[in-house]
Protein backbone atom coordinates (compact mmCIF):
# COMPACT_ATOMS: atom_id res chain seq x y z
CA UNK A 1 0.00 0.00 0.00
CA UNK A 2 2.79 2.41 0.94
CA UNK A 3 4.55 1.57 -2.32
CA UNK A 4 1.40 2.39 -4.35
CA UNK A 5 1.06 5.81 -2.62
CA UNK A 6 4.70 6.61 -3.36
CA UNK A 7 4.16 5.64 -7.03
CA UNK A 8 1.08 7.93 -7.33
CA UNK A 9 2.97 10.78 -5.64
CA UNK A 10 5.85 10.36 -8.08
CA UNK A 11 3.46 10.38 -11.02
CA UNK A 12 1.87 13.61 -9.76
CA UNK A 13 5.28 15.24 -9.40
CA UNK A 14 6.20 14.17 -12.91
CA UNK A 15 2.96 15.58 -14.39
CA UNK A 16 3.58 18.87 -12.54
CA UNK A 17 7.14 19.26 -13.79
CA UNK A 18 8.06 22.40 -15.78
CA UNK A 19 8.88 20.38 -18.87
CA UNK A 20 5.47 18.68 -18.85
CA UNK A 21 3.69 22.02 -18.33
CA UNK A 22 5.53 23.33 -21.39
CA UNK A 23 4.39 20.37 -23.48
CA UNK A 24 0.79 20.86 -22.34
CA UNK A 25 0.86 24.52 -23.31
CA UNK A 26 2.28 23.82 -26.77
CA UNK A 27 -0.03 20.90 -27.48
CA UNK A 28 -2.93 23.03 -28.64
CA UNK A 29 -5.02 26.13 -28.13
CA UNK A 30 -6.49 24.87 -24.85
CA UNK A 31 -4.89 23.93 -21.57
CA UNK A 32 -5.87 21.05 -19.35
CA UNK A 33 -8.21 23.31 -17.41
CA UNK A 34 -9.94 24.46 -20.60
CA UNK A 35 -8.42 27.95 -20.68
CA UNK A 36 -7.40 29.39 -24.02
CA UNK A 37 -3.71 29.91 -24.49
CA UNK A 38 -2.39 33.12 -26.04
CA UNK A 39 -2.12 31.27 -29.39
CA UNK A 40 -5.91 31.07 -29.75
CA UNK A 41 -6.42 34.82 -29.98
CA UNK A 42 -4.41 35.43 -33.19
CA UNK A 43 -5.98 32.36 -34.84
CA UNK A 44 -9.50 33.57 -34.08
CA UNK A 45 -8.69 37.08 -35.30
CA UNK A 46 -7.12 35.71 -38.47
CA UNK A 47 -10.19 33.57 -39.22
CA UNK A 48 -12.42 36.56 -38.53
CA UNK A 49 -10.45 38.68 -41.01
CA UNK A 50 -10.71 35.95 -43.65
CA UNK A 51 -14.46 35.68 -43.13
CA UNK A 52 -14.86 39.46 -43.28
CA UNK A 53 -12.80 39.60 -46.49
CA UNK A 54 -14.89 36.92 -48.17
CA UNK A 55 -18.13 38.58 -47.06
CA UNK A 56 -16.94 41.93 -48.39
CA UNK A 57 -15.92 40.44 -51.74
CA UNK A 58 -19.28 38.65 -52.04
CA UNK A 59 -21.10 41.92 -51.33
CA UNK A 60 -19.03 43.81 -53.91
CA UNK A 61 -19.59 41.10 -56.51
CA UNK A 62 -23.36 41.16 -55.88
CA UNK A 63 -23.44 44.96 -56.17
CA UNK A 64 -21.44 44.92 -59.41
CA UNK A 65 -23.73 42.20 -60.82
CA UNK A 66 -26.82 44.27 -60.04
CA UNK A 67 -25.19 47.37 -61.51
CA UNK A 68 -24.36 45.43 -64.68
CA UNK A 69 -28.03 44.69 -65.20
CA UNK A 70 -28.73 48.43 -65.25
CA UNK A 71 -26.19 49.24 -67.98
CA UNK A 72 -27.35 49.50 -71.55
CA UNK A 73 -29.20 51.62 -74.07
CA UNK A 74 -32.53 50.41 -72.70
CA UNK A 75 -32.94 52.26 -69.39
CA UNK A 76 -34.23 50.34 -66.39
CA UNK A 77 -34.85 51.48 -62.84
CA UNK A 78 -33.06 49.57 -60.04
CA UNK A 79 -36.33 48.59 -58.36
CA UNK A 80 -37.60 47.17 -61.65
CA UNK A 81 -34.50 45.01 -62.06
CA UNK A 82 -34.76 43.77 -58.47
CA UNK A 83 -38.46 42.98 -58.96
CA UNK A 84 -37.75 41.07 -62.17
CA UNK A 85 -35.11 38.97 -60.43
CA UNK A 86 -37.33 38.40 -57.38
CA UNK A 87 -40.21 37.29 -59.60
CA UNK A 88 -38.16 34.29 -60.69
CA UNK A 89 -38.37 32.80 -57.20
CA UNK A 90 -41.37 34.59 -55.65
CA UNK A 91 -44.99 34.86 -56.71
CA UNK A 92 -45.32 38.62 -57.14
CA UNK A 93 -47.47 40.59 -59.63
CA UNK A 94 -45.69 41.64 -62.83
CA UNK A 95 -46.08 45.38 -63.34
CA UNK A 96 -43.21 45.92 -65.77
CA UNK A 97 -43.14 45.65 -69.59
CA UNK A 98 -42.35 42.30 -71.15
CA UNK A 99 -39.47 43.90 -73.02
CA UNK A 100 -37.82 44.86 -69.75
CA UNK A 101 -37.92 41.27 -68.52
CA UNK A 102 -36.50 40.03 -71.82
CA UNK A 103 -33.63 42.52 -71.66
CA UNK A 104 -32.73 41.56 -68.09
CA UNK A 105 -33.14 37.79 -68.26
CA UNK A 106 -32.18 37.01 -71.87
CA UNK A 107 -29.49 39.60 -72.59
CA UNK A 108 -27.86 41.25 -69.58
CA UNK A 109 -28.04 38.52 -66.92
CA UNK A 110 -26.45 35.79 -69.11
CA UNK A 111 -23.68 38.16 -70.13
CA UNK A 112 -22.96 39.19 -66.54
CA UNK A 113 -23.04 35.56 -65.40
CA UNK A 114 -20.67 34.59 -68.22
CA UNK A 115 -18.24 37.35 -67.21
CA UNK A 116 -18.22 36.09 -63.61
CA UNK A 117 -17.80 32.47 -64.72
CA UNK A 118 -14.98 33.20 -67.17
CA UNK A 119 -13.16 35.55 -64.79
CA UNK A 120 -13.39 33.10 -61.91
CA UNK A 121 -12.27 30.14 -64.04
CA UNK A 122 -9.27 31.92 -65.57
CA UNK A 123 -8.19 33.38 -62.22
CA UNK A 124 -8.36 30.08 -60.34
CA UNK A 125 -6.58 28.30 -63.19
CA UNK A 126 -3.83 30.92 -63.07
CA UNK A 127 -3.43 30.64 -59.31
CA UNK A 128 -3.31 26.85 -59.59
CA UNK A 129 -0.62 26.90 -62.28
CA UNK A 130 1.44 29.48 -60.39
CA UNK A 131 1.44 27.38 -57.21
CA UNK A 132 1.92 24.16 -59.12
CA UNK A 133 4.97 25.36 -61.06
CA UNK A 134 6.17 27.77 -58.33
CA UNK A 135 6.40 30.50 -60.96
CA UNK A 136 4.59 33.84 -60.55
CA UNK A 137 4.70 34.52 -64.31
CA UNK A 138 2.70 31.43 -65.27
CA UNK A 139 -0.78 31.97 -66.71
CA UNK A 140 -3.55 29.62 -67.94
CA UNK A 141 -2.06 29.85 -71.44
CA UNK A 142 1.25 28.33 -70.35
CA UNK A 143 0.50 24.86 -71.74
CA UNK A 144 -1.03 26.11 -74.98
CA UNK A 145 -4.69 25.87 -74.03
CA UNK A 146 -5.54 29.36 -75.33
CA UNK A 147 -3.74 28.86 -78.64
CA UNK A 148 -5.27 25.40 -79.06
CA UNK A 149 -8.75 26.72 -78.33
CA UNK A 150 -8.18 29.55 -80.79
CA UNK A 151 -7.12 27.10 -83.49
CA UNK A 152 -10.17 24.93 -82.88
CA UNK A 153 -12.49 27.93 -83.15
CA UNK A 154 -10.73 29.22 -86.27
CA UNK A 155 -11.02 25.81 -87.91
CA UNK A 156 -14.75 25.65 -87.15
CA UNK A 157 -15.35 29.22 -88.36
CA UNK A 158 -13.48 28.51 -91.60
CA UNK A 159 -15.74 25.50 -92.19
CA UNK A 160 -18.84 27.72 -91.60
CA UNK A 161 -20.04 25.61 -88.67
CA UNK A 162 -22.64 26.70 -86.12
CA UNK A 163 -21.90 28.72 -82.98
CA UNK A 164 -22.25 25.58 -80.87
CA UNK A 165 -19.76 23.76 -83.07
CA UNK A 166 -17.31 26.64 -82.71
CA UNK A 167 -17.52 26.35 -78.91
CA UNK A 168 -17.06 22.57 -79.01
CA UNK A 169 -14.12 22.92 -81.40
CA UNK A 170 -12.50 25.56 -79.18
CA UNK A 171 -12.94 23.38 -76.10
CA UNK A 172 -11.51 20.34 -77.91
CA UNK A 173 -8.60 22.33 -79.33
CA UNK A 174 -7.62 23.56 -75.87
CA UNK A 175 -7.60 20.03 -74.49
CA UNK A 176 -5.64 18.78 -77.51
CA UNK A 177 -2.94 21.41 -77.05
CA UNK A 178 -2.43 20.57 -73.40
CA UNK A 179 -2.44 16.86 -74.19
CA UNK A 180 0.33 17.40 -76.74
CA UNK A 181 2.32 19.52 -74.25
CA UNK A 182 2.07 16.86 -71.56
CA UNK A 183 2.91 14.10 -74.03
CA UNK A 184 6.04 15.89 -75.25
CA UNK A 185 7.13 16.61 -71.68
CA UNK A 186 6.66 12.99 -70.68
CA UNK A 187 8.59 11.80 -73.70
CA UNK A 188 11.50 14.21 -73.41
CA UNK A 189 11.66 15.23 -69.78
CA UNK A 190 9.90 12.46 -67.87
CA UNK A 191 7.35 14.90 -66.44
CA UNK A 192 9.80 17.63 -65.44
CA UNK A 193 7.91 20.88 -64.69
CA UNK A 194 10.49 22.96 -66.59
CA UNK A 195 10.31 20.72 -69.64
CA UNK A 196 6.50 20.83 -69.41
CA UNK A 197 6.49 24.64 -69.53
CA UNK A 198 8.93 24.67 -72.45
CA UNK A 199 6.84 22.08 -74.28
CA UNK A 200 3.75 24.22 -73.68
CA UNK A 201 5.50 27.23 -75.18
CA UNK A 202 6.44 25.21 -78.27
CA UNK A 203 2.94 23.78 -78.75
CA UNK A 204 1.44 27.24 -78.25
CA UNK A 205 3.72 28.68 -80.92
CA UNK A 206 2.75 25.84 -83.26
CA UNK A 207 -0.98 26.51 -82.89
CA UNK A 208 -0.42 30.27 -83.21
CA UNK A 209 1.30 29.60 -86.53
CA UNK A 210 -1.62 27.43 -87.66
CA UNK A 211 -4.04 30.22 -86.72
CA UNK A 212 -1.98 32.64 -88.82
CA UNK A 213 -2.11 30.23 -91.78
CA UNK A 214 -5.90 29.99 -91.62
CA UNK A 215 -6.23 33.78 -91.26
CA UNK A 216 -4.06 34.19 -94.35
CA UNK A 217 -6.16 31.86 -96.51
CA UNK A 218 -9.56 32.86 -95.07
CA UNK A 219 -12.12 34.79 -97.09
CA UNK A 220 -11.40 38.45 -96.21
CA UNK A 221 -15.06 39.42 -96.61
CA UNK A 222 -17.00 36.79 -94.65
CA UNK A 223 -14.62 34.66 -92.61
CA UNK A 224 -11.61 36.77 -91.61
CA UNK A 225 -13.59 39.40 -89.64
CA UNK A 226 -15.33 36.66 -87.65
CA UNK A 227 -12.01 35.01 -86.84
CA UNK A 228 -10.43 38.31 -85.84
CA UNK A 229 -13.23 39.30 -83.49
CA UNK A 230 -13.41 35.85 -81.90
CA UNK A 231 -9.69 35.91 -81.16
CA UNK A 232 -10.06 39.35 -79.53
CA UNK A 233 -12.51 37.93 -77.01
CA UNK A 234 -15.98 39.09 -76.10
CA UNK A 235 -19.25 38.15 -74.44
CA UNK A 236 -21.68 40.03 -76.66
CA UNK A 237 -23.29 36.91 -78.13
CA UNK A 238 -23.34 34.71 -75.02
CA UNK A 239 -26.69 33.16 -74.15
CA UNK A 240 -28.00 31.49 -71.03
CA UNK A 241 -27.57 28.10 -72.68
CA UNK A 242 -23.90 28.86 -73.35
CA UNK A 243 -23.38 29.75 -69.70
CA UNK A 244 -25.05 26.56 -68.50
CA UNK A 245 -23.02 24.50 -70.94
CA UNK A 246 -19.73 25.94 -69.67
CA UNK A 247 -20.73 25.86 -66.00
CA UNK A 248 -20.56 22.06 -65.72
CA UNK A 249 -16.86 21.63 -66.61
CA UNK A 250 -15.88 24.73 -64.64
CA UNK A 251 -17.69 23.63 -61.47
CA UNK A 252 -16.30 20.09 -61.74
CA UNK A 253 -12.76 21.44 -62.13
CA UNK A 254 -13.22 23.90 -59.26
CA UNK A 255 -14.45 21.07 -57.03
CA UNK A 256 -11.34 19.03 -57.86
CA UNK A 257 -9.02 21.97 -57.13
CA UNK A 258 -10.84 22.67 -53.86
CA UNK A 259 -10.49 19.04 -52.82
CA UNK A 260 -6.73 19.18 -53.45
CA UNK A 261 -6.15 22.66 -51.98
CA UNK A 262 -3.93 21.41 -49.13
CA UNK A 263 -1.83 19.28 -51.47
CA UNK A 264 -1.29 22.37 -53.64
CA UNK A 265 0.01 24.19 -50.60
CA UNK A 266 2.51 21.38 -50.00
CA UNK A 267 3.54 21.24 -53.67
CA UNK A 268 4.50 24.91 -53.44
CA UNK A 269 7.32 23.83 -51.10
CA UNK A 270 8.97 21.72 -53.80
CA UNK A 271 8.75 18.15 -55.02
CA UNK A 272 11.19 16.67 -52.50
CA UNK A 273 9.45 18.25 -49.52
CA UNK A 274 6.05 17.21 -50.86
CA UNK A 275 7.18 13.58 -51.24
CA UNK A 276 8.60 13.65 -47.73
CA UNK A 277 5.18 14.75 -46.46
CA UNK A 278 3.42 11.90 -48.26
CA UNK A 279 2.05 13.73 -51.32
CA UNK A 280 1.96 11.78 -54.58
CA UNK A 281 3.56 14.52 -56.64
CA UNK A 282 3.11 13.10 -60.15
CA UNK A 283 -0.51 12.06 -59.68
CA UNK A 284 -1.57 15.26 -57.92
CA UNK A 285 0.16 17.42 -60.53
CA UNK A 286 -1.58 15.52 -63.33
CA UNK A 287 -4.99 15.98 -61.70
CA UNK A 288 -4.40 19.70 -61.18
CA UNK A 289 -3.28 20.18 -64.78
CA UNK A 290 -6.44 18.43 -65.96
CA UNK A 291 -8.62 20.59 -63.71
CA UNK A 292 -6.96 23.90 -64.67
CA UNK A 293 -7.06 22.98 -68.35
CA UNK A 294 -10.70 21.95 -68.19
CA UNK A 295 -11.88 25.21 -66.65
CA UNK A 296 -9.70 27.30 -68.96
CA UNK A 297 -10.91 25.54 -72.09
CA UNK A 298 -14.55 25.84 -71.00
CA UNK A 299 -14.12 29.56 -70.32
CA UNK A 300 -12.27 30.32 -73.55
CA UNK A 301 -14.84 28.39 -75.59
CA UNK A 302 -17.56 30.97 -74.79
CA UNK A 303 -15.48 34.13 -74.43
CA UNK A 304 -12.66 33.86 -76.92
CA UNK A 305 -9.09 34.57 -75.85
CA UNK A 306 -9.04 36.87 -72.80
CA UNK A 307 -5.52 37.71 -71.71
CA UNK A 308 -3.98 38.83 -68.41
CA UNK A 309 -6.84 37.78 -66.12
CA UNK A 310 -5.26 34.51 -65.01
CA UNK A 311 -1.89 36.20 -64.54
CA UNK A 312 -2.96 39.41 -62.79
CA UNK A 313 -5.80 38.47 -60.43
CA UNK A 314 -3.86 35.83 -58.39
CA UNK A 315 -1.20 38.45 -57.62
CA UNK A 316 -3.87 40.90 -56.45
CA UNK A 317 -5.41 38.21 -54.26
CA UNK A 318 -2.05 37.35 -52.68
CA UNK A 319 -1.57 40.99 -51.71
CA UNK A 320 -4.91 40.80 -49.92
CA UNK A 321 -4.78 37.45 -48.08
CA UNK A 322 -1.29 36.01 -48.53
CA UNK A 323 0.02 32.94 -50.40
CA UNK A 324 -1.78 30.12 -48.53
CA UNK A 325 -3.76 28.38 -51.27
CA UNK A 326 -6.79 27.28 -49.17
CA UNK A 327 -7.42 30.96 -48.40
CA UNK A 328 -6.24 32.22 -51.78
CA UNK A 329 -8.64 30.02 -53.76
CA UNK A 330 -12.03 31.56 -52.79
CA UNK A 331 -10.59 35.08 -52.78
CA UNK A 332 -9.14 34.60 -56.28
CA UNK A 333 -12.45 33.19 -57.50
CA UNK A 334 -14.46 36.18 -56.25
CA UNK A 335 -11.93 38.78 -57.35
CA UNK A 336 -11.58 37.23 -60.80
CA UNK A 337 -15.33 37.16 -61.38
CA UNK A 338 -15.75 40.74 -60.19
CA UNK A 339 -12.76 42.02 -62.14
CA UNK A 340 -13.85 40.62 -65.49
CA UNK A 341 -17.44 41.75 -64.88
CA UNK A 342 -16.20 45.31 -64.32
CA UNK A 343 -14.06 45.18 -67.47
CA UNK A 344 -16.99 43.85 -69.49
CA UNK A 345 -19.18 46.68 -68.17
CA UNK A 346 -16.61 49.13 -69.50
CA UNK A 347 -16.55 47.25 -72.82
CA UNK A 348 -20.26 47.83 -73.42
CA UNK A 349 -20.49 51.35 -72.06
CA UNK A 350 -17.35 53.11 -73.32
CA UNK A 351 -18.57 53.23 -76.94
CA UNK A 352 -21.75 52.78 -78.97
CA UNK A 353 -20.64 49.26 -79.89
CA UNK A 354 -18.94 46.61 -77.80
CA UNK A 355 -15.19 46.92 -77.43
CA UNK A 356 -13.52 43.48 -77.61
CA UNK A 357 -12.94 42.16 -74.12
CA UNK A 358 -9.39 41.00 -74.74
CA UNK A 359 -8.29 44.50 -75.71
CA UNK A 360 -9.37 46.09 -72.44
CA UNK A 361 -8.05 43.27 -70.24
CA UNK A 362 -4.64 43.80 -71.82
CA UNK A 363 -4.87 47.61 -71.55
CA UNK A 364 -5.81 47.37 -67.86
CA UNK A 365 -3.75 44.32 -66.99
CA UNK A 366 -0.31 45.36 -68.24
CA UNK A 367 -0.05 48.67 -66.29
CA UNK A 368 -1.52 47.15 -63.12
CA UNK A 369 0.91 44.25 -63.31
CA UNK A 370 3.82 46.70 -63.67
CA UNK A 371 2.61 48.52 -60.54
CA UNK A 372 2.38 45.24 -58.63
CA UNK A 373 5.87 44.32 -59.81
CA UNK A 374 7.20 47.71 -58.71
CA UNK A 375 5.57 47.31 -55.30
CA UNK A 376 7.10 43.88 -54.79
CA UNK A 377 10.60 44.79 -55.97
CA UNK A 378 11.06 48.36 -54.79
CA UNK A 379 8.11 49.18 -52.54
CA UNK A 380 7.09 52.22 -54.60
CA UNK A 381 3.59 52.33 -53.10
Amino acid sequence: MLGQLQQVKGTMQLNDSPANRTVQKSAGPYTQAGEATPQAGPVVRQNSRKGATLALLCGILGAVFLGSLLLGHYSLAPDTVVAILAAQVLDIPRTWPEKAETVVLAVRAPRAAAAILVGAALSVAGATYQCLFRNPLVSPAVLGVAAGAGFGAVLAITMHLSALSVQVAAFSGGLLAVGLSVGVAQRLGKGSPIVLILAGMAISALFQALIAVFKYIADPIDVLPVITFWLMGGLGRVTGVDVLRATGPVVAALALVWGLRWQINVLALGDDEARALGVRVVGIRALLIVAATLMTAAAVSISGIVAWVGLLVPHMARLLVGPSFPTLLPVTLLMGGGYLLLVDDVCRSVARTDVPLGILTALFGAPVFILLLARGRHGWF
